[in-house]
């Protein structure tokens, strides 16, 4: 990240990181386009994210190269590795020696260092109080400390843009959730109207006790009311079957 091209891409990663906000929005694509560009802004030799939102449990994304190796490595964690420490307490796992790190994660260093990484890092994608995921980066040679801690910083930066870009798609994926709902709520009671106004200007009676007709029915049939106000609209259903209950044809 020294030279002026490095830093507008860079910028570009960050800004795309917030563009969540689509219909066709794939949380792993997203997540795996995201290892990949860690893996071309840190110099690593790959990249993984382990995340936890949804309701499918915790997924495994890996960059688009070495996806078995960087699966396994995030799958082997199980027994303790960086990203269950990042999960565990809320904050960033430094660059840690795969050499040094063996009492600490005994599975996982030997896995690592079996596939030639030298050092590893990972920075939680965290939204206030929440953590969604972590990102974690597999360096193939041992850098400068220098360096690798200025690509940790950026690593961090990275994984605060996915985590806002993240929290703002689920919150509008539940207002779109809620809007379809009350929607279908809308449309619901317009049709009970329209079918309560049907019956009331059919049989000379007030509103009140063409609803009633239409809710004894509905309990009588084991249907929904708005299924039932679809029939009288349609004109599906007689007069008499409603004034009694029963179901039959007009």
């Amino acid at each position: 990240m020294r030279d002026r091209d490095s830093e507008l891409r860079l910028a570009d990663v960050l800004v795309r990181t917030a563009d969540t906000l689509t219909d066709d929005f794939d949380v792993e694509r997203y997540l795996q386009w995201l290892a990949d560009r860690c893996v071309e802004l840190l110099d690593g030799q790959s990249a993984g994210v382990m995340y936890t939102g949804g309701k499918g449990g915790v997924r495994l994304i890996s960059s688009s190269g070495q996806p078995i190796r960087v699966r396994d490595l995030l799958a082997v964690q199980h027994r303790g590795g960086p990203c269950v420490e990042s999960f565990g307490t809320g904050r960033p796992v430094p660059p840690v020696r795969l050499d040094d790190a063996k009492a600490r994660w005994p599975a996982f260093a030997a896995r690592a260092v079996r596939y030639g990484v030298a050092k590893t890092y990972a920075v939680p994608m965290r939204r206030q109080d929440s953590t969604l995921g972590v990102l974690n980066v597999f360096v193939p040679v041992t850098r400068r400390s220098g360096a690798c801690e200025r690509e940790f910083r950026i690593a961090s930066v990275l994984a605060h843009g996915a985590a806002v870009g993240l929290a703002n798609q689920r919150a509008h994926a539940e207002c779109r959730t809620l809007s379809e709902q009350l929607q279908t709520a809308l449309d619901s009671r317009i049709r009970v109207e329209q079918a309560k106004g049907a019956l009331a200007e059919r049989w000379g009676t007030g509103v009140d006790e063409a609803f009633e007709a239409l809710r004894h029915y509905a309990r009588h049939e084991q249907q929904a009311i708005d299924q039932v106000a679809v029939q009288v609209i349609k004109g599906s259903i007689s007069d008499t079957a409603l004034q009694h209950g029963k179901s039959g044809p007009c």
